[in-house]
Protein backbone atom coordinates (compact mmCIF):
# COMPACT_ATOMS: atom_id res chain seq x y z
CA UNK A 1 0.00 0.00 0.00
CA UNK A 2 1.37 3.39 -1.05
CA UNK A 3 1.60 5.24 2.26
CA UNK A 4 2.20 8.51 0.41
CA UNK A 5 -1.30 8.49 -1.14
CA UNK A 6 -3.47 7.27 1.71
CA UNK A 7 -5.87 10.19 1.21
CA UNK A 8 -7.00 8.51 -2.03
CA UNK A 9 -8.21 5.38 -0.24
CA UNK A 10 -11.94 4.77 -0.23
CA UNK A 11 -13.55 4.70 3.20
CA UNK A 12 -14.21 0.97 2.82
CA UNK A 13 -10.61 0.16 1.90
CA UNK A 14 -9.32 2.44 4.64
CA UNK A 15 -11.53 0.80 7.27
CA UNK A 16 -10.32 -2.64 6.21
CA UNK A 17 -6.67 -1.55 6.22
CA UNK A 18 -6.99 -0.04 9.69
CA UNK A 19 -8.78 -3.12 11.03
CA UNK A 20 -6.00 -5.34 9.64
CA UNK A 21 -3.26 -3.11 11.05
CA UNK A 22 -1.87 -2.32 7.59
CA UNK A 23 -2.21 1.41 8.30
CA UNK A 24 -3.15 3.47 11.32
CA UNK A 25 -5.93 5.98 11.64
CA UNK A 26 -3.31 8.57 12.52
CA UNK A 27 -1.52 7.94 9.21
CA UNK A 28 -4.77 8.25 7.27
CA UNK A 29 -5.89 11.42 9.02
CA UNK A 30 -2.42 12.94 8.63
CA UNK A 31 -2.57 12.21 4.88
CA UNK A 32 -5.97 13.89 4.62
CA UNK A 33 -4.70 16.91 6.53
CA UNK A 34 -1.68 17.15 4.23
CA UNK A 35 -4.00 17.09 1.23
CA UNK A 36 -6.13 19.81 2.83
CA UNK A 37 -3.06 22.00 3.31
CA UNK A 38 -2.33 21.65 -0.39
CA UNK A 39 -5.75 22.27 -1.95
CA UNK A 40 -7.83 24.08 0.66
CA UNK A 41 -6.48 27.56 -0.21
CA UNK A 42 -8.17 27.23 -3.61
CA UNK A 43 -11.20 25.01 -2.84
CA UNK A 44 -12.09 26.46 0.61
CA UNK A 45 -14.32 23.57 1.66
CA UNK A 46 -13.83 23.80 5.43
CA UNK A 47 -15.57 26.08 7.88
CA UNK A 48 -13.82 24.66 10.97
CA UNK A 49 -10.78 22.45 11.12
CA UNK A 50 -8.53 21.71 14.11
CA UNK A 51 -5.75 19.38 12.93
CA UNK A 52 -4.54 18.65 16.46
CA UNK A 53 -8.02 17.58 17.56
CA UNK A 54 -8.45 15.41 14.46
CA UNK A 55 -5.14 13.67 15.09
CA UNK A 56 -5.98 13.20 18.78
CA UNK A 57 -9.20 11.41 17.77
CA UNK A 58 -7.22 9.22 15.37
CA UNK A 59 -4.69 8.26 18.03
CA UNK A 60 -7.53 7.34 20.37
CA UNK A 61 -9.00 5.06 17.67
CA UNK A 62 -5.60 3.44 17.17
CA UNK A 63 -5.24 2.86 20.90
CA UNK A 64 -8.66 1.21 20.98
CA UNK A 65 -7.59 -1.23 18.27
CA UNK A 66 -4.22 -2.01 19.86
CA UNK A 67 -5.85 -2.72 23.20
CA UNK A 68 -8.43 -5.01 21.67
CA UNK A 69 -11.53 -2.90 22.22
CA UNK A 70 -14.44 -3.27 19.85
CA UNK A 71 -13.98 -1.49 16.54
CA UNK A 72 -16.87 -0.27 14.45
CA UNK A 73 -17.33 -0.45 10.66
CA UNK A 74 -15.83 3.05 10.21
CA UNK A 75 -13.11 2.68 12.80
CA UNK A 76 -10.48 5.37 12.29
CA UNK A 77 -12.01 6.74 9.07
CA UNK A 78 -12.27 10.54 8.84
CA UNK A 79 -15.62 12.14 7.96
CA UNK A 80 -16.52 15.75 7.16
CA UNK A 81 -19.69 17.19 8.69
CA UNK A 82 -21.81 19.93 7.09
CA UNK A 83 -21.87 22.97 9.34
CA UNK A 84 -25.58 22.76 10.10
CA UNK A 85 -25.09 19.46 11.94
CA UNK A 86 -24.32 19.82 15.65
CA UNK A 87 -20.96 18.70 17.03
CA UNK A 88 -20.23 18.98 20.73
CA UNK A 89 -16.50 19.55 20.21
CA UNK A 90 -16.69 21.99 17.28
CA UNK A 91 -18.72 25.11 16.50
CA UNK A 92 -21.86 24.81 14.38
CA UNK A 93 -22.61 28.18 12.81
CA UNK A 94 -25.15 27.25 10.10
CA UNK A 95 -23.51 29.47 7.51
CA UNK A 96 -24.95 32.65 9.04
CA UNK A 97 -23.44 35.52 10.99
CA UNK A 98 -26.42 35.25 13.33
CA UNK A 99 -25.04 31.97 14.69
CA UNK A 100 -21.35 32.93 14.74
CA UNK A 101 -19.51 31.20 17.58
CA UNK A 102 -22.42 28.87 18.37
CA UNK A 103 -21.15 25.77 20.21
CA UNK A 104 -23.73 22.98 20.75
CA UNK A 105 -23.83 21.10 24.04
CA UNK A 106 -24.34 17.72 22.37
CA UNK A 107 -23.86 15.91 19.08
CA UNK A 108 -26.53 15.50 16.46
CA UNK A 109 -27.79 11.92 16.33
CA UNK A 110 -25.91 11.22 13.09
CA UNK A 111 -22.64 12.47 14.56
CA UNK A 112 -23.13 10.30 17.65
CA UNK A 113 -23.78 7.31 15.37
CA UNK A 114 -20.63 8.02 13.36
CA UNK A 115 -18.58 8.19 16.54
CA UNK A 116 -20.14 4.91 17.69
CA UNK A 117 -19.07 3.37 14.37
CA UNK A 118 -15.50 4.50 15.11
CA UNK A 119 -15.28 7.45 12.73
CA UNK A 120 -13.01 10.44 13.24
CA UNK A 121 -14.92 13.71 12.92
CA UNK A 122 -12.38 15.60 10.83
CA UNK A 123 -14.07 19.02 10.80
CA UNK A 124 -17.02 21.11 9.66
CA UNK A 125 -17.62 21.74 5.97
CA UNK A 126 -18.97 24.94 4.47
CA UNK A 127 -22.71 25.37 3.98
CA UNK A 128 -24.63 28.12 2.28
CA UNK A 129 -26.44 30.57 4.55
CA UNK A 130 -28.92 28.56 6.64
CA UNK A 131 -28.63 25.83 4.00
CA UNK A 132 -30.42 27.98 1.42
CA UNK A 133 -29.19 29.63 -1.81
CA UNK A 134 -26.73 32.34 -0.68
CA UNK A 135 -23.29 30.83 -1.44
CA UNK A 136 -20.47 30.25 0.99
CA UNK A 137 -16.78 30.54 0.14
CA UNK A 138 -16.33 27.09 -1.43
CA UNK A 139 -15.23 26.72 -5.05
CA UNK A 140 -15.64 23.84 -7.47
CA UNK A 141 -12.52 21.63 -7.21
CA UNK A 142 -12.57 20.98 -10.97
CA UNK A 143 -12.57 24.68 -11.87
CA UNK A 144 -12.44 27.37 -9.22
CA UNK A 145 -14.48 29.77 -11.33
CA UNK A 146 -17.54 27.52 -11.24
CA UNK A 147 -19.98 26.88 -8.39
CA UNK A 148 -19.68 23.68 -6.36
CA UNK A 149 -23.47 23.76 -5.89
CA UNK A 150 -25.29 24.14 -2.61
CA UNK A 151 -26.15 23.97 0.09
CA UNK A 152 -23.81 21.09 0.95
CA UNK A 153 -21.04 22.73 -1.06
CA UNK A 154 -18.16 22.09 1.31
CA UNK A 155 -18.97 18.42 1.82
CA UNK A 156 -19.17 17.66 -1.91
CA UNK A 157 -16.04 19.65 -2.72
CA UNK A 158 -14.01 18.15 0.13
CA UNK A 159 -14.75 14.61 -1.03
CA UNK A 160 -14.16 15.47 -4.70
CA UNK A 161 -10.83 17.14 -3.93
CA UNK A 162 -9.54 14.11 -2.01
CA UNK A 163 -9.53 15.86 1.37
CA UNK A 164 -11.75 13.28 3.08
CA UNK A 165 -13.33 10.01 1.90
CA UNK A 166 -16.78 10.66 3.39
CA UNK A 167 -18.88 13.68 4.28
CA UNK A 168 -22.42 14.38 5.46
CA UNK A 169 -24.78 16.92 3.95
CA UNK A 170 -28.49 17.64 3.86
CA UNK A 171 -31.18 18.18 1.25
CA UNK A 172 -34.41 20.17 1.40
CA UNK A 173 -34.61 20.68 -2.35
CA UNK A 174 -31.46 19.65 -4.23
CA UNK A 175 -28.66 20.22 -1.74
CA UNK A 176 -27.06 16.76 -1.90
CA UNK A 177 -27.71 15.65 -5.48
CA UNK A 178 -26.81 18.98 -7.15
CA UNK A 179 -23.40 19.59 -5.47
CA UNK A 180 -22.54 15.91 -5.92
CA UNK A 181 -23.28 16.31 -9.64
CA UNK A 182 -21.31 19.54 -9.99
CA UNK A 183 -18.31 18.18 -8.07
CA UNK A 184 -18.35 14.72 -9.66
CA UNK A 185 -18.90 12.45 -6.66
CA UNK A 186 -21.57 10.06 -5.46
CA UNK A 187 -24.30 11.71 -3.42
CA UNK A 188 -27.10 9.83 -1.67
CA UNK A 189 -30.36 11.22 -0.32
CA UNK A 190 -32.19 8.35 1.42
CA UNK A 191 -35.90 7.84 1.91
CA UNK A 192 -37.43 10.57 4.05
CA UNK A 193 -37.34 9.55 7.70
CA UNK A 194 -34.74 6.82 7.26
CA UNK A 195 -32.00 8.83 9.01
CA UNK A 196 -32.60 11.04 12.04
CA UNK A 197 -32.33 14.82 11.66
CA UNK A 198 -32.19 15.54 15.40
CA UNK A 199 -29.51 18.13 16.13
CA UNK A 200 -29.52 19.52 12.58
CA UNK A 201 -30.70 22.99 11.59
CA UNK A 202 -34.41 22.51 10.96
CA UNK A 203 -35.76 24.07 7.79
CA UNK A 204 -38.67 21.83 6.82
CA UNK A 205 -39.81 18.73 8.66
CA UNK A 206 -41.59 17.62 5.50
CA UNK A 207 -38.61 18.00 3.17
CA UNK A 208 -35.37 17.83 5.18
CA UNK A 209 -33.15 14.79 4.53
CA UNK A 210 -29.65 13.84 5.71
CA UNK A 211 -27.32 12.92 2.83
CA UNK A 212 -23.95 11.24 2.26
CA UNK A 213 -21.09 12.04 -0.15
CA UNK A 214 -18.39 9.58 -1.19
CA UNK A 215 -16.16 8.59 -4.09
CA UNK A 216 -17.54 5.03 -4.37
CA UNK A 217 -20.94 3.39 -4.11
CA UNK A 218 -19.57 0.94 -1.56
CA UNK A 219 -18.67 3.88 0.66
CA UNK A 220 -22.14 5.39 0.24
CA UNK A 221 -23.69 2.12 1.42
CA UNK A 222 -21.21 1.73 4.28
CA UNK A 223 -21.77 5.21 5.67
CA UNK A 224 -25.54 5.24 5.22
CA UNK A 225 -25.91 1.85 6.90
CA UNK A 226 -24.36 3.26 10.08
CA UNK A 227 -26.85 6.15 10.16
CA UNK A 228 -30.16 4.37 9.66
CA UNK A 229 -32.23 3.94 12.77
CA UNK A 230 -35.17 5.05 14.87
CA UNK A 231 -34.74 8.19 16.95
CA UNK A 232 -37.65 9.24 19.15
CA UNK A 233 -36.41 12.83 18.85
CA UNK A 234 -37.16 12.77 15.12
CA UNK A 235 -40.87 11.90 14.79
CA UNK A 236 -40.49 10.89 11.14
CA UNK A 237 -38.19 7.98 11.93
CA UNK A 238 -39.77 4.65 12.79
CA UNK A 239 -38.49 1.42 14.40
CA UNK A 240 -37.26 -0.93 11.69
CA UNK A 241 -34.91 -3.82 11.18
CA UNK A 242 -31.35 -2.94 10.22
CA UNK A 243 -31.19 -2.46 6.45
CA UNK A 244 -28.27 -4.41 4.91
CA UNK A 245 -27.24 -1.65 2.51
CA UNK A 246 -23.65 -2.83 2.07
CA UNK A 247 -24.54 -6.45 1.39
CA UNK A 248 -27.44 -5.67 -0.94
CA UNK A 249 -25.53 -3.01 -2.87
CA UNK A 250 -22.81 -5.56 -3.61
CA UNK A 251 -25.21 -8.22 -4.89
CA UNK A 252 -25.99 -8.92 -8.51
CA UNK A 253 -29.62 -8.14 -9.36
CA UNK A 254 -31.70 -11.30 -9.92
CA UNK A 255 -32.59 -9.90 -13.36
CA UNK A 256 -31.10 -7.02 -15.34
CA UNK A 257 -32.83 -3.90 -13.97
CA UNK A 258 -35.32 -2.01 -16.08
CA UNK A 259 -34.99 1.78 -15.85
CA UNK A 260 -37.57 4.47 -16.61
CA UNK A 261 -36.02 7.48 -18.29
CA UNK A 262 -38.10 10.35 -16.94
CA UNK A 263 -37.54 13.83 -18.35
CA UNK A 264 -40.06 15.46 -15.93
CA UNK A 265 -42.02 18.63 -16.77
CA UNK A 266 -38.87 20.75 -16.28
CA UNK A 267 -37.02 19.11 -19.19
CA UNK A 268 -37.04 22.46 -20.97
CA UNK A 269 -34.43 23.62 -18.42
CA UNK A 270 -31.96 20.90 -19.48
CA UNK A 271 -28.93 22.16 -21.37
CA UNK A 272 -28.34 20.90 -24.89
CA UNK A 273 -25.34 18.84 -23.78
CA UNK A 274 -27.47 17.22 -21.05
CA UNK A 275 -30.08 16.21 -23.61
CA UNK A 276 -27.39 14.79 -25.88
CA UNK A 277 -25.66 12.94 -23.05
CA UNK A 278 -28.86 11.29 -21.87
CA UNK A 279 -29.79 10.36 -25.43
CA UNK A 280 -26.47 8.52 -25.70
CA UNK A 281 -26.82 6.94 -22.27
CA UNK A 282 -30.35 5.64 -22.84
CA UNK A 283 -29.39 4.36 -26.29
CA UNK A 284 -26.45 2.47 -24.80
CA UNK A 285 -28.75 0.86 -22.21
CA UNK A 286 -30.99 -0.39 -24.98
CA UNK A 287 -33.92 -2.55 -23.89
CA UNK A 288 -33.08 -1.99 -20.21
CA UNK A 289 -34.22 1.63 -20.36
CA UNK A 290 -37.60 2.92 -21.53
CA UNK A 291 -38.91 6.46 -21.81
CA UNK A 292 -41.67 7.12 -19.29
CA UNK A 293 -43.78 10.23 -19.72
CA UNK A 294 -45.13 11.99 -16.65
CA UNK A 295 -48.38 13.91 -17.09
CA UNK A 296 -48.01 17.63 -17.69
CA UNK A 297 -50.35 18.23 -14.75
CA UNK A 298 -47.52 17.07 -12.50
CA UNK A 299 -45.82 20.43 -13.09
CA UNK A 300 -47.87 21.67 -10.12
CA UNK A 301 -45.68 19.53 -7.84
CA UNK A 302 -42.93 22.13 -8.06
CA UNK A 303 -45.39 24.72 -6.71
CA UNK A 304 -46.38 22.36 -3.89
CA UNK A 305 -42.75 21.87 -2.97
CA UNK A 306 -42.14 25.63 -2.91
CA UNK A 307 -45.26 26.28 -0.80
CA UNK A 308 -44.25 23.72 1.81
CA UNK A 309 -40.61 24.76 1.91
CA UNK A 310 -41.29 28.48 2.22
CA UNK A 311 -44.00 28.10 4.86
CA UNK A 312 -42.00 25.69 7.03
CA UNK A 313 -38.75 27.64 6.69
CA UNK A 314 -40.55 30.82 7.72
CA UNK A 315 -41.84 29.06 10.82
CA UNK A 316 -38.53 27.39 11.72
CA UNK A 317 -36.40 30.51 11.14
CA UNK A 318 -38.80 32.84 12.93
CA UNK A 319 -36.22 33.74 15.56
CA UNK A 320 -33.67 34.72 12.90
CA UNK A 321 -36.36 36.73 11.08
CA UNK A 322 -37.40 38.60 14.19
CA UNK A 323 -33.99 39.31 15.66
CA UNK A 324 -31.68 39.66 12.67
CA UNK A 325 -33.43 39.90 9.32
CA UNK A 326 -31.32 42.92 8.37
CA UNK A 327 -28.23 40.66 8.51
CA UNK A 328 -29.70 37.94 6.32
CA UNK A 329 -29.06 37.82 2.58
CA UNK A 330 -31.66 39.25 0.25
CA UNK A 331 -32.62 35.80 -1.19
CA UNK A 332 -33.23 34.37 2.28
CA UNK A 333 -35.18 37.43 3.43
CA UNK A 334 -37.34 37.19 0.31
CA UNK A 335 -38.06 33.50 0.90
CA UNK A 336 -39.00 34.05 4.53
CA UNK A 337 -41.24 36.96 3.58
CA UNK A 338 -43.05 34.77 1.05
CA UNK A 339 -43.32 32.02 3.65
CA UNK A 340 -45.11 34.34 6.04
CA UNK A 341 -47.69 35.01 3.33
CA UNK A 342 -48.57 31.37 2.61
CA UNK A 343 -52.19 30.66 3.47
CA UNK A 344 -52.93 27.73 5.74
CA UNK A 345 -55.30 26.19 3.22
CA UNK A 346 -52.63 26.32 0.48
CA UNK A 347 -50.09 24.72 2.81
CA UNK A 348 -52.45 21.93 3.87
CA UNK A 349 -53.42 21.21 0.27
CA UNK A 350 -49.77 20.95 -0.72
CA UNK A 351 -49.04 18.55 2.16
CA UNK A 352 -51.99 16.36 1.20
CA UNK A 353 -50.65 16.02 -2.35
CA UNK A 354 -47.54 14.12 -1.23
CA UNK A 355 -49.47 10.94 -0.44
CA UNK A 356 -51.38 11.25 -3.71
CA UNK A 357 -48.14 11.62 -5.66
CA UNK A 358 -46.56 8.58 -4.03
CA UNK A 359 -49.65 6.51 -4.67
CA UNK A 360 -49.47 7.51 -8.32
CA UNK A 361 -45.82 6.47 -8.55
CA UNK A 362 -46.61 2.97 -7.30
CA UNK A 363 -47.55 1.95 -10.85
CA UNK A 364 -44.21 3.18 -12.20
CA UNK A 365 -42.17 1.31 -9.59
CA UNK A 366 -44.22 -1.86 -10.04
CA UNK A 367 -42.66 -2.11 -13.52
CA UNK A 368 -39.33 -0.30 -13.21
CA UNK A 369 -36.46 -0.75 -10.78
CA UNK A 370 -35.56 2.93 -10.76
CA UNK A 371 -36.04 6.26 -12.48
CA UNK A 372 -33.18 7.70 -14.53
CA UNK A 373 -33.19 11.49 -14.86
CA UNK A 374 -30.67 14.36 -14.79
CA UNK A 375 -29.25 15.51 -11.47
CA UNK A 376 -29.12 19.12 -12.67
CA UNK A 377 -29.81 21.05 -15.88
CA UNK A 378 -26.15 20.79 -16.87
CA UNK A 379 -22.63 21.10 -15.54
CA UNK A 380 -21.73 23.55 -12.78
CA UNK A 381 -22.54 27.10 -13.91
CA UNK A 382 -19.72 29.59 -14.13
CA UNK A 383 -19.61 32.15 -11.34
CA UNK A 384 -19.79 32.02 -7.54
CA UNK A 385 -22.82 34.19 -6.85
CA UNK A 386 -25.38 31.37 -7.23
CA UNK A 387 -25.45 27.62 -6.57
CA UNK A 388 -27.39 26.35 -9.59
CA UNK A 389 -30.90 25.18 -10.33
CA UNK A 390 -32.35 22.38 -8.13
CA UNK A 391 -35.38 21.80 -10.39
CA UNK A 392 -34.46 18.22 -11.31
CA UNK A 393 -34.43 17.28 -7.61
CA UNK A 394 -37.61 18.98 -6.35
CA UNK A 395 -40.15 16.30 -7.25
CA UNK A 396 -38.20 13.43 -5.70
CA UNK A 397 -37.46 15.43 -2.54
CA UNK A 398 -41.13 16.31 -2.19
CA UNK A 399 -42.05 12.62 -2.48
CA UNK A 400 -39.34 11.57 -0.02
CA UNK A 401 -37.91 9.01 -2.44
CA UNK A 402 -34.29 7.83 -2.23
CA UNK A 403 -32.05 9.39 -4.88
CA UNK A 404 -28.44 9.02 -5.96
CA UNK A 405 -26.15 11.13 -8.06
CA UNK A 406 -23.93 8.99 -10.23
CA UNK A 407 -20.83 10.74 -11.67
CA UNK A 408 -21.08 9.02 -15.04
CA UNK A 409 -20.48 11.71 -17.65
CA UNK A 410 -18.62 14.88 -18.55
CA UNK A 411 -19.81 18.02 -20.27
CA UNK A 412 -18.17 19.71 -23.23
CA UNK A 413 -16.23 21.88 -20.75
CA UNK A 414 -14.87 18.68 -19.09
CA UNK A 415 -16.81 19.39 -15.89
CA UNK A 416 -18.82 16.53 -14.33
CA UNK A 417 -22.34 15.90 -15.62
CA UNK A 418 -24.40 13.83 -13.19
CA UNK A 419 -27.10 11.23 -13.69
CA UNK A 420 -29.73 10.88 -10.99
CA UNK A 421 -31.19 7.50 -10.10
CA UNK A 422 -34.39 7.52 -8.02
CA UNK A 423 -36.00 4.56 -6.27
CA UNK A 424 -39.28 3.75 -4.58
CA UNK A 425 -39.71 4.90 -0.99
CA UNK A 426 -38.11 2.52 1.52
CA UNK A 427 -36.36 0.63 -1.29
CA UNK A 428 -32.98 2.23 -0.67
CA UNK A 429 -30.98 -1.01 -0.75
CA UNK A 430 -32.45 -1.99 -4.11
CA UNK A 431 -31.64 1.46 -5.45
CA UNK A 432 -27.99 1.05 -4.46
CA UNK A 433 -27.87 -2.38 -6.10
CA UNK A 434 -29.42 -0.98 -9.29
CA UNK A 435 -26.95 1.90 -9.24
CA UNK A 436 -24.00 -0.49 -9.05
CA UNK A 437 -25.38 -2.38 -12.05
CA UNK A 438 -25.80 0.85 -14.01
CA UNK A 439 -22.30 2.05 -13.22
CA UNK A 440 -20.88 -1.32 -14.32
CA UNK A 441 -22.78 -1.10 -17.61
CA UNK A 442 -21.46 2.38 -18.34
CA UNK A 443 -17.89 1.46 -17.39
CA UNK A 444 -18.07 -1.65 -19.56
CA UNK A 445 -18.90 0.50 -22.58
Amino acid sequence: MDASRLELLSASDAARAIAEGAISSEQLVAACLARIRTVEPEVQAWQYLDPDHALAQARARDLDRREGRACGPLHGVPVGIKDIIDTVDMPTEDGTVLHAGRTPDRDATVVAMLRAAGAVILGKTVTTECAYFHPGKTRNPHHSGHTPGGSSSGSAAAVAAGMVPLALGSQTNGSVIRPAAFCGVYGFKPTHGLISRHGILKLSRTLDHVGVFARTLEDIALAAEQLVGHDERDPDTTPRARIPLVRTAAEEPPLPPLLAFVKTPVWDRAAAETRDAFAELTEALGAQCEVYELPESLRAAWDWHRTIMEAEMAANLEREWEKGRDRLSEPLRALLARGHEVKAVEYQKALARIAVLNQGFEELFSRYDAVLTPSAPGTAPEGLTATGDPAFCSLWTLCGMPALNLPLMRGENALPLGAQLVGARHDDARLLRTARWLVSQVQAD
